[in-house]
C-alpha cells in the first residue's frame, strides 16, 4: 500500500488530490486529506466574513466525494518526519504516510509587537474571521475600527466594512508612504482615492509601539479605538516552522525542482509553506499543487518524473466593496468594476470547478 498524506484542504492541498482523483490511480494508492474543517475554505473571501458581507456557507466548499480519497478533520499536533508519523492534539489517532505533501498555510506575523496577538482580530483561519465578524457586526453607531497593514488583505478587509458599516469611524495604518505599495502606481492611486472619497482614515508611515484592549499606540499617538484588525504580515504555519529542513529567510520550506524536500524527496510542501519566488497568493498555491499531482501522479505508477512547468501567475485582483476594485489584468493595470466583476467570475469558476 502506497500511503499519500496530504495536510491541509487549501487552494494547494486540494489541488493536489483533485488532479490526482482526475486520473486511473493504482489500487495500491491510498489517499488521506487531513484538514481542521470538514470543508475547503475560500480564503480569499475571509475578509467579507469579517465584515458580515457574506453568508458562511458563501465561503466554503464541499470536499469531493471519492472511494479514493478518506478524511481527517482535527488539530495537528506534530509533523513527525523521521518517524514519518502526523500526531494530533485531540485524539492518539497516529496517521502513518509514505508521501507527504504538506499545505498548511500561514498565519499572523505579529513581528514581537507587545498586545498584537491578544488583542487583535485576523483573517488568516474561519474561525478568526468568523470572530472578528462578531465583533465588527456588534459595533454600536459610530464605533471605531483600526486595520493595521496596508496590503491586500488590509485593503479588502478596510473597504468591506466601509460598504458594510457606513457608520463606523476606520482608520488603516499603512507602513509605507502609499497604500499596496506592491501595485503599479495608477493602482495606488485609485484606491488612495477610494479611502478618501469613502471617508476611511488612513495613516502612512506608521510604526505600531503596542496594542491594548482599547487602543493602537502608533509613532507614539495612542489611538482610542473597539476593533482591531490586524492584517499586517503572515509567516509559515508554526508546525511548518519547527520542522528540521533547510528554510528561507522567511521560515518557508527549500525545495528541489519537483516541490520535493532534498534530503526527504517523498515529502512535497505547496503554498505559503514553500520558498518561492513568487508572492504568496491562491493562484500560486493552485498551480504549485496541480504541478505536484503531476510528480505524484508518476511516481505512484512507478514512473519516472517529467520536470513541472514554469509558473504562469495571470496577475492580481481586489475589490473595494462589491462593485469598485483593482488588479493586474493582461499585464496591465485596472481599475473600477471590470476587475471586481473579474473577480467575483474567478470565484464563481472555482466554485464549480
Amino acid at each position: 500500500m502506497k500511503r499519500l498524506v496530504v495536510l491541509g484542504g487549501g487552494y494547494g492541498g486540494l489541488k493536489v488530490v483533485l488532479g490526482l482523483l482526475e486520473h486511473q490511480l493504482p489500487e495500491s494508492v491510498e489517499i488521506t486529506l487531513v484538514d481542521r474543517n470538514p470543508y475547503h475554505s475560500i480564503k480569499t473571501e475571509f475578509y467579507t466574513i469579517a465584515a458580515g458581507t457574506s453568508a458562511e456557507k458563501d465561503v466554503r466548499l464541499s470536499f469531493p466525494e471519492d472511494d479514493r480519497v478518506q478524511y481527517v478533520y482535527g488539530e495537528i499536533l506534530k509533523i513527525d518526519t523521521e518517524n514519518e508519523q502526523i500526531l494530533f492534539k485531540d485524539s492518539s489517532k497516529i496517521l502513518s504516510y509514505d508521501y507527504l505533501v504538506i499545505g498548511l498555510g500561514c498565519e499572523d506575523n505579529y513581528h514581537g509587537i507587545e498586545g498584537a496577538e491578544k488583542f487583535t482580530q485576523s483573517v488568516q483561519t474561519f474561525e478568526k474571521a468568523r470572530r472578528a465578524g462578531l465583533a465588527v457586526c456588534n459595533l454600536k453607531a459610530y464605533g471605531k475600527v483600526s486595520v493595521v497593514g496596508a496590503g491586500l488583505s488590509g485593503i479588502e478587509v478596510a473597504s468591506e466594512i466601509r460598504e458594510s458599516r457606513p457608520d463606523l469611524n476606520i482608520r488603516l495604518l499603512d507602513r509605507g508612504a502609499s497604500v499596496l505599495k506592491a501595485f503599479d502606481t495608477k493602482i495606488q492611486e485609485y484606491v488612495a482615492d477610494w479611502f478618501v472619497k469613502n471617508d476611511v482614515d488612513v495613516l502612512h508611515h506608521a510604526s505600531v509601539e503596542y496594542v491594548e484592549k482599547d487602543g493602537v499606540c502608533n509613532n507614539g499617538v495612542c489611538y482610542v479605538n473597539d476593533v482591531t484588525i490586524w492584517t499586517a504580515g503572515v509567516q509559515p504555519n508554526y508546525l511548518v516552522r519547527e520542522l528540521p529542513f533547510a528554510k528561507d529567510s522567511q521560515d518557508k520550506i527549500i525545495l528541489n525542482d519537483y516541490y520535493q524536500v532534498p534530503d526527504q524527496p517523498n515529502v512535497y510542501v505547496v503554498g505559503d509553506c514553500a520558498a518561492s519566488e513568487y508572492s504568496p497568493s491562491a493562484q500560486l498555491a493552485g498551480q504549485q499543487g496541480e504541478h505536484i499531482a503531476e510528480v505524484l501522479l508518476a511516481i505512484l505508477r512507478d514512473k519516472e518524473p517529467s520536470k513541472p512547468k514554469e509558473i504562469k501567475l495571470k496577475g492580481t485582483l481586489g475589490s473595494l466593496g462589491k462593485s469598485d476594485g483593482f488588479g493586474n489584468m493582461m499585464q496591465k493595470p485596472m481599475t473600477g468594476l471590470l476587475p471586481r466583476l473579474a473577480k467575483s467570475g474567478v470565484l464563481w469558476l472555482n466554485k464549480r470547478h
